[in-house]
C-alpha cells in the first residue's frame, strides 16, 4: 500500500492536479462577491474571505421574500463570478450559519435555506441531525466536553438550560445557545473593528537552516504586519517572533520556540518593529536544525491617537537599539512621514516595492508557487487566451 502511495506516477494515473496557493485571485474574487451582495443589500458585514452576513429584513420583500432573494443572489454570483455559493437565513447570526450549513449539505434545499420559514417541529428535526461540533464557535475541545454532558447535536444544545451552560463554559457558549433559540446576541458589524492581534506567517518554499535566511523571512513578515497595523491606524507595544521545524517529518530533529519582545514605546514603524523581531529571533535561533516555518505577531495594539507614553526619559545614545529607546516628538514625526511615503509607493506600484533591505533580494525561502493557477482577474499578462 505504501509503495503505491509513494509511486511517482500515482497522481498522474488518477488525474490528480496539485496547485499552489493563489492568494491574489482568492482576495479579488472575494471582493467581487462582496460587491454583488452589496447590490442586493447595503447592510453587510464581510466576516471572512468566503463569508458575509447581511441584514435582509428591510429589503427581502423587494425580491419576493428571503428564499427568492437567496436564489437571486446565488444565481447572480454564479453568473458574474463563476463561484457556487449557498445562502442561509436566520433570526440570528448563528441560526443563519446553521441554515447555510444545511443548504450546503442537503440537496433538497437547492443551495438556499431559511430556518424561519420552517415550522418549529421541522427545525428541530434538522437540528437533531447536525452534530454540535458543526455549530459556529463550538470547537473540538468544547464538543468533547459537551459530549460528556450528553449534548451531541444542535437540538441537545438548544434544549439545555442556559444557566447550566454558562456555569460550565462561560458566557460564550450560553450566547451561542441563545442565538440558536432565535435570540440575537451578535450585532452586524458593518465596519470591521480594529484587530487586537496581527499575525504574519508562512511556510518556507525550501528547507532553511541559516539565521540569515530566516532573518529575511521574519523581516518580510514584519513588513506585511506593520502595513496592516498602519492601515487600521494602530500601534503595537510588543512583537512576538517564532520558528519551527517540520513536525510532519519526525525522523528529523525537532525544535520550535517563540519569544515576546516588548517595546519601550508603542510604534507602527516597520524598521523599529523589524529590529525588535530580529533581536528576538537571534535569541531563539538554534543552529543544526532544518526550519520549515517562521512568523511574527504584533500584540498590545492600541489606537495611534491614544499612544501610551512612558515615564522613561529619551536616551541620546546612537548605539542603543531603536526599539529600546523612547523616541522624541521630532523622531515620531519623521517616522510617520517615512511610513506614509512607503505606504503611498506600495499602494501605487504594488506591495513590496518599498521595503526594508532586511527582507533580502533572492528570498530563496519564499513560498513556492510554480503550480499556481493564473491570476486571471488582476494581471494583464495572465488573462485567459482563446485560440
Amino acid at each position: 500500500m505504501h509503495e503505491n502511495l509513494d509511486h511517482p506516477d500515482l497522481a498522474k494515473q488518477h488525474g490528480i492536479l496539485a496547485y499552489s496557493s493563489n492568494y491574489t485571485l482568492y482576495g479579488d474574487m472575494s471582493n467581487r462577491v462582496s460587491e454583488v451582495l452589496r447590490d442586493f443589500c447595503p447592510d453587510i458585514e464581510v466576516y471572512s474571505i468566503d463569508e458575509s452576513f447581511l441584514r435582509v429584513e428591510r429589503v427581502a420583500h423587494l425580491y419576493g421574500g428571503t428564499l427568492a432573494l437567496g436564489v437571486q443572489m446565488r444565481n447572480r454570483i454564479k453568473q458574474w463570478t463563476g463561484l457556487p455559493v449557498c445562502a442561509g437565513f436566520g433570526s440570528s447570526k448563528t441560526r443563519a450559519k446553521l441554515a447555510n450549513h444545511l443548504a450546503k449539505k442537503n440537496a433538497c434545499f437547492a443551495g438556499v435555506c431559511d430556518l424561519e420559514a420552517m415550522p418549529v417541529a421541522d427545525q428541530m428535526v434538522w437540528m437533531k441531525q447536525v452534530p454540535v461540533g458543526e455549530v459556529w464557535g463550538i470547537g473540538r475541545r468544547i464538543s468533547e466536553r459537551l459530549a460528556a454532558m450528553n449534548i451531541h447535536t444542535v437540538s441537545h444544545l438548544v434544549e439545555t438550560d442556559p444557566k447550566a451552560l454558562r456555569k460550565q463554559f462561560g458566557v460564550v457558549v450560553e450566547r451561542t445557545a441563545n442565538e440558536l433559540r432565535g435570540l440575537s446576541c451578535l450585532a452586524l458589524e458593518e465596519v470591521a473593528p480594529a484587530k487586537q492581534q496581527i499575525i504574519a506567517s508562512r511556510s518556507f518554499g525550501a528547507p532553511v537552516r541559516s539565521l540569515s535566511e530566516i532573518s529575511e523571512a521574519v523581516s518580510w513578515h514584519i513588513d506585511r504586519a506593520a502595513n496592516k497595523l498602519r492601515a487600521q491606524g494602530s500601534v503595537a507595544a510588543t512583537v512576538y517572533v517564532f520558528v519551527e521545524t517540520n513536525r510532519f517529518k519526525p525522523i528529523e530533529p525537532q525544535y520550535s520556540a517563540g519569544l515576546m519582545v516588548p517595546l519601550v514605546a508603542p510604534t507602527d514603524n516597520t524598521f523599529t518593529l523589524t529590529d525588535a523581531a530580529l533581536a528576538g529571533l537571534r535569541r531563539i535561533y538554534r543552529a543544526g536544525y532544518t526550519y520549515k516555518k517562521c512568523g511574527v505577531m504584533l500584540v498590545g495594539i492600541s489606537d495611534t491617537a491614544q499612544r501610551q507614553g512612558t515615564l522613561l526619559l529619551a536616551i541620546d545614545d546612537a548605539a542603543a537599539p531603536n526599539w529600546t529607546v523612547e523616541p522624541s516628538q521630532a523622531q515620531r514625526e519623521r517616522s510617520a512621514k517615512t511610513m506614509s511615503v512607503m505606504d503611498a509607493i506600495n499602494a501605487r506600484w504594488g506591495r513590496g516595492t518599498a521595503r526594508s533591505s532586511a527582507t533580502g533580494v533572492t528570498q530563496r525561502w519564499a513560498m513556492r508557487s510554480e503550480n499556481r493557477s493564473p491570476r486571471y482577474t488582476t494581471r494583464w499578462d495572465e488573462l485567459p487566451v482563446a485560440r
